[in-house]
């Protein structure tokens, strides 16, 4: 849509209506005040129509039908043109004052990602970028991701703060052409369930059905890739009272972490409200007490939901964590070796450098070009 606004012709000068209704009264042979009286208007309404001050209303158009011949439907296309080419004009004026906010954004990222279009032409760079954000000046997204308050409350940055906006709009645009059900709980959690079942997977399978199945559920799943210098591996809201939506960032590439950012996030659908945006950063908020409460219930919900904390904690106990010991550990358990090798390093039963070959890495189909994301 936004390739057709852009690509139709936008004339430099529209002439007003009046105009032509000048010439139309010169070519009939009669005079404003003629004109005034056949109509019923004042000549006042009829010399400030000709000088463009006011608009040719449906109202008028049909009495200009009825005394000059001329359909109504072309006074108004004629009146919606002028006011059309008035209106861009406006905008141009105001766009040529607004074109340093481009500074403010990732611009080249998101060009080399194709998320927008490279114009050489500052304003239509920017007319770019707004379309992308969905919004008519930069005010609009001062406050919709600067200023907001659920934005705020969930992440605190300063340098990257433009980043983690693009890529939250970015999760928006990809999610809004992905059907799914209405959110359905019981379905949510018995898909939760199953996924655990798909750790030992290829990507491209785990990707494909995680997908299907939160469609299924009323969430939308979806992986769009991290722009430098951002710090986001996972973010969770509803964009509408039966859509969810949870972001990955694929930031953190071993699998142990990216599905326990996953279970996290569906631990905020599942147990914090709807109105809530959560984002999960290394910069997030760690010393607002009710904002903590909730990421640690997120936190203990995946650590649960990946491996049942008793069947753990009973592994534990055997202190045996060789590549053995976790591989048989996680075929009884039906998950990946590697998400058993990720909470033992977090829990410190493991250096960060111990057992590492069992854990997979996953990776965009092509880290040179952004991949789709």
């Amino acid at each position: 849509m936004n390739n057709m606004i852009q690509n139709q012709y936008t004339p430099n000068f529209v002439s007003p209506p009046g105009d032509t209704l000048q010439e139309t009264l010169e070519a009939l042979g009669m005079t404003q005040a003629e004109l005034a009286e056949r109509t019923g208007r004042p000549k006042k309404t009829i010399n400030e129509i000709i000088q463009g001050k006011a608009a040719i209303t449906p109202e008028t158009a049909l009495q200009l039908e009825r005394v000059l011949g001329v359909p109504a439907a072309f006074w108004l296309r004629r009146e919606q043109h002028y006011r059309e080419f008035l209106a861009r004009r406006e905008e141009e004026d105001r766009f040529s004052k607004q074109t340093n906010w481009l500074k403010q954004v990732p611009l080249h990222q998101m060009i080399a990602f194709k998320w927008i279009k490279k114009f050489d032409d500052p304003m239509q760079q920017l007319r770019e970028v707004l379309n992308f954000f969905g919004i008519v000046s930069p005010e609009q997204w001062q406050e919709l991701y600067v200023n907001s308050v659920a934005y705020r409350r969930s992440l605190k940055l300063e340098s990257d703060g433009s980043t983690v906006a693009a890529w939250l709009r970015r999760g928006e645009i990809q999610a809004r052409y992905i059907q799914c059900a209405p959110f359905d709980e019981t379905k949510f959690r018995q898909a939760l369930s199953r996924f655990r079942l798909l750790t030992v997977q290829p990507p491209e399978v785990i990707e494909a059905e995680v997908r299907r199945e939160c469609a299924f559920a009323g969430v939308v799943a979806i992986f769009v890739r991290e722009l430098p210098g951002m710090r986001v591996c996972g973010a969770t809201r509803w964009l509408t009272p039966t859509k969810a939506l949870i972001q990955l960032s694929l930031r953190y590439k071993w699998e142990d972490q990216i599905w326990h950012t996953f279970f996290h996030e569906a631990g905020h659908i599942l147990l914090h409200g709807k109105r809530d945006t959560f984002i999960d950063s290394e910069n997030g908020i760690k010393d607002e007490e009710e904002l903590k409460k909730l990421e640690d219930e997120a936190d203990r919900f995946a650590a649960n939901a990946l491996i049942p904390r008793p069947r753990f904690q009973s592994f534990v106990a055997e202190r045996s964590f060789d590549a053995y010991a976790v591989r048989r550990f996680a075929e009884e358990l039906g998950i990946s070796p590697g998400i058993v090798v990720g909470q033992l390093q977090h829990d410190g039963h493991l250096k960060y450098s111990q057992l590492n070959h069992l854990r997979r890495r996953f990776t965009w189909a092509d880290e040179k070009e952004g991949s789709s994301g």
